[in-house]
């Protein structure tokens, strides 16, 4: 297996810790046993180098031997034909996993980001994008009331969604919704998830000894 090298930015604030994107990648290596590295990039110097693998200066992205692979979709896909942990071997299975991928990222996420966004911001509420983000939330509640995992068994798609989901829990916006909220906790005590949590937040508090003010 070519050597997996996950990079992520080497400090960020605190407010964002433990939300951060590396840690749907982190979360999907543990969950498959793929042996892999940590790299940093810059948080404050995002130029050339940083936008030759992520040209829209963010992070993470993925080397797996000569290939970079940037956006968490992507790379968790990517990583899904590495192990049967991750996606369904099945052509079915594998299919509805997918279209979770993309409904975690397309659906779900865009009305969320907006939302928690203002939350992480302390900025006023927004009556579209409570009532947008509400009517995501209703139609997952439905999904969810009677399944365990999105295809099945345990796969990407549960990363990608229950973290998606993790944020709005953060600022309370699962409170009516409890079928949601109690996918999250399934998915969130999972011990990669713990794993990938705890390396992330070590991975950040490391640098703090190194800059001024943090």
């Amino acid at each position: 297996m070519a050597d997996l090298t996950l990079i992520t930015y080497d400090w960020v604030p605190r407010p964002p810790r433990g939300y951060v994107r590396d840690l749907r990648v982190r979360w999907a290596l543990e969950e498959a046993a793929l042996p892999y590295r940590v790299a940093s990039t810059p948080f404050d110097d995002r130029g050339p180098a940083h936008l030759a693998h992520q040209p829209f200066g963010q992070a993470p992205w993925l080397t797996d031997g000569d290939l970079s692979i940037f956006e968490t979709g992507a790379i968790l896909l990517h990583l899904g034909g590495l192990s049967d942990a991750l996606l369904p071997a099945d052509p079915r299975g594998r299919s509805e996993a997918t279209e979770w991928v993309f409904a975690a990222l397309n659906s779900v996420e865009m009305a969320s980001l907006p939302w928690t966004m203002l939350k992480f911001m302390a900025e006023p509420g927004s009556k579209f994008f409570d009532d947008f983000l509400k009517l995501r939330l209703k139609r997952m509640e439905m999904v969810l009331a009677d399944r365990e995992w999105l295809a099945g068994s345990f796969s990407v798609a549960d990363i990608l969604m229950a973290d998606v989901l993790r944020v709005v829990d953060r600022f309370d916006g699962l409170t009516d919704s409890p079928a949601c909220r109690d996918y999250v906790a399934r998915a969130t005590t999972r011990p990669a998830f713990a794993k990938a949590h705890a390396d992330q937040m070590a991975h950040f508090a490391a640098a703090d000894a190194g800059r001024n003010g943090a």
